[in-house]
């Protein structure tokens, strides 16, 4: 079983780098992939209107908190 810090964690992690929620995906938890990219790109994308500029550091936290999540995931045993 992988552990913290095991190669598919880094993997996972530096996938989230690219897009938010793909290393959960990589890991098979689909619930969470979907939050993550769902409201990290809801964020990022209205970040483009005058009015909800002020989202971005909503979606810039949630693209870190998925980062770290795909790092620090166990699964159950």
């Amino acid at each position: 079983m992988p552990s913290q810090g095991s190669g598919g964690n880094v993997i996972a992690a530096i996938c989230n780098i690219f897009i938010p929620g793909l290393g959960q995906l990589v890991q098979g938890r689909i619930g969470k992939a979907l939050m993550f990219f769902l409201v990290t790109a809801i964020c990022y994308g209205l970040t483009a209107t005058v009015i909800l500029a002020i989202l971005w550091p909503v979606g810039a936290i949630f693209h870190l908190w998925s980062i770290i999540d795909a790092a620090k995931f166990t699964p159950y045993e």
